[in-house]
Formats: structure tokens, C-alpha cells, sequence
């Protein structure tokens, strides 16, 4: 598997664990525990989750799955944009830490933008940086106008911003991505394989017949392609978590990268940032 260096020289793993709707159903637990832990055990020790995924149930999976492994993983949380303020980042962040069983987050990321001004998260995220709750902090679902006001608002410690980009959704390579790319900050992609809608298409059936593959490996290949990038896909067993990681050792062919480039084609104009 590739690594990524964030800002600042730690290296963490290309593809990591996602947890979007995790933890919120009772008969799915043991399989999803057993799931995280394959996937540690794999290497894929970045685990991504948030406030948001089941109002904390997917933070509470985490703690009883890795409590064990804790300092094995880079975990990854993120805040809704109405805790982003001096006077709420604080608290969110200690909830988020009381249900992961850490005393820490390796890096701590705005869910997505809201109301309150960016200079303010910024000073909130640097204040709990400083006060050791958080190693790094960092950004999901800003645009590239998003981007340059945060770093015109101090925030020039942001370490990730972490979007939707997968075959489907290629607007990102028009501006976000070449302006990430430009100022060292490292993408992370969730949904790196459309939540599962891109397990079948004639040239990702065609692709997978050539290299020995499933049709959804070869899509989270194609986005694993790209330096500077992690991807989170989310996995709920064990055999899914090793079709994922068996993507990471897929080496497409440059003939291979231009035909999913015919099938899915960047956007001709530059369109807003999605989002799920």
C-alpha cells in the first residue's frame, strides 16, 4: 500500500477505514467490530468517523473494536459546523474523545461549512491543537473558494480536506485538486467508490475481467491513483474490508486509465463541490 506525508512529515496510510453508518444496528455489530479490526490488522490503521454517524455510535463501535490497538491507529472525527465556535469546539471535541476511550484525536476536521466565520474554527481548532486534544486538524467538503479564505483566515495548519471524489464525481480535478496539489494539503476521498453504485459498468466489468478483480476494485484503484491521496472506503465485514485492500496493489495500465477516462469523463466546466 502507498502512504501520504500530511504537512509537517507524518506518514500515514493511502487507504483507511470509513464508518458512515456504523454502529447503529445491534445485529450488525459483531461483523462491523470484526471488520475494523481485519482492516487494522491489513494496515489500514487510519479510521475515519464524526459526531454525525449516528449521533456518536460510530465513535462508540471504534472504542470497543480498537480501544485495545489504540495507539496503532491515526483516527480521524469530525465536527457539525455549529460545534465549530470558540465556545462549543471545545465540548464537541471532549464528547467525541469520551466515546472514542482516547485522550486524543490524530486529527480533528470541520464536518462541512457553516455559519460560523472560518477565522473563529480556526482559532478553536489551534487552541485545542494547543492544548494536546488534537495532533492536526483539518477541513471536509470545502470548495477551492472555501480553501482560500481559510488559509486567508490563519488557516494555514489545515492538513486535509476531505470530499466526495470517485469516477462519478471528477469535478474536483478542474480546480479543487490542482489548488490542493499546489499547496501541499493532502486530499482524502469518502465515498472512493460511490457507496457501492459503481460495482458494475461495462468498462469496469471489462477492466476487472483483465485484472483478475471485482468491478468495485478497480473503481477504488482509479482513485487510489492519484499521489497525495487517501481514500476511506467503508467496509461492514471482513471479506469486504479485503476486497478493499486488495484494491490497493491494483496497478492500472495507462491503456486501462484511458478507457475509464472515455467512460467517465471529467466535467467540461467547473461545477460546485458535491456532496453526500
Amino acid at each position: 500500500m502507498k502512504h501520504v506525508t500530511l504537512p509537517g512529515g507524518e506518514v500515514v496510510p493511502s487507504m483507511g477505514q470509513g464508518t458512515w453508518k456504523m454502529g447503529e444496528r445491534v445485529e450488525r455489530r459483531s461483523d462491523e467490530i470484526a471488520a475494523l479490526r481485519a482492516g487494522v490488522e491489513l494496515g489500514m490503521t487510519l479510521i475515519d468517523t464524526a459526531e454525525m454517524y449516528g449521533d456518536g455510535a460510530a465513535e462508540s463501535l471504534i472504542r470497543e473494536a480498537l480501544g485495545s490497538v489504540r495507539d496503532q491507529l491515526f483516527l480521524v472525527s469530525k465536527a457539525y459546523p455549529q460545534n465549530a465556535s470558540r465556545s462549543r469546539l471545545a465540548g464537541a471535541c471532549e464528547a467525541s474523545l469520551k466515546r472514542l476511550g482516547t485522550d486524543r484525536l490524530d486529527l480533528y476536521l470541520l464536518h462541512w461549512r457553516g455559519s460560523v466565520p472560518l477565522a473563529e474554527t480556526v482559532e478553536a481548532l489551534e487552541e485545542l491543537k494547543a492544548a494536546g486534544k488534537i495532533r492536526h486538524w483539518g477541513v471536509s467538503n470545502l470548495d477551492t473558494n472555501d480553501m482560500e479564505e481559510l488559509v486567508a483566515a490563519g488557516g494555514g495548519g489545515c492538513v486535509t480536506d476531505q470530499i466526495l471524489y470517485n469516477l462519478v464525481r471528477r469535478g474536483p480535478e478542474l480546480d479543487l485538486l490542482p489548488w490542493l496539489t499546489e499547496h501541499k494539503i493532502p486530499v482524502m476521498a469518502y465515498s472512493p467508490v460511490e457507496q457501492g453504485r459503481l460495482s458494475t459498468h461495462p468498462a469496469l466489468d471489462k477492466i476487472a475481467a483483465e485484472v483478475g478483480a471485482t468491478p468495485v476494485q478497480v473503481a477504488l484503484s482509479w482513485t487510489l491513483r492519484r499521489d497525495g491521496l487517501i481514500a476511506i472506503p467503508k467496509a461492514s465485514s471482513v471479506a469486504h474490508v479485503r476486497e478493499n485492500r486488495a484494491a490497493a496493489d491494483i496497478v492500472l495500465s495507462d491503456a486501462q486509465l484511458a478507457t475509464l477516462d472515455a467512460a467517465f469523463p471529467r466535467p467540461s466546466n467547473r461545477r460546485p463541490l458535491e456532496m453526500l
